[in-house]
């Protein structure tokens, strides 16, 4: 531990969290990055349609707005809302992490 200029104590870098780490901690996973498994720890998504969503991104690319989103089978006005919740659609690939 060390103090800035401040006077603020601060520990160093650290590392990415992962997507279950993020979640624990109330962060936002991207929803362009982050893979099946990670999505389906997302409460109410579960692995089939984590599944459904990431074949989605792999076959017609990144969703770029929620209405791509709603687009994916299994995904109706209640999975949506949990995924806007959950997620977030980053305009860019994030780098090296999920959130």
């Amino acid at each position: 531990m060390r103090l800035d200029a401040a006077g603020l104590a601060t520990c160093g870098p650290g590392t990415v969290p992962t997507g279950a780490q993020a979640l624990a901690l109330g962060l936002k996973l991207d929803l362009n990055a982050a893979s099946e498994s990670e999505l389906a720890l997302v409460p109410g998504v579960g692995r089939d349609l984590a599944r459904k969503l990431v074949s989605a991104r792999e076959e017609q690319g990144r969703f770029t707005s929620w209405e791509d989103v709603d687009a994916v089978p299994g995904v109706g006005a209640a999975k949506l809302q949990t995924l806007r919740a959950a997620t977030v659609l980053d305009a860019a690939p994030a780098p090296g992490g999920v959130w």
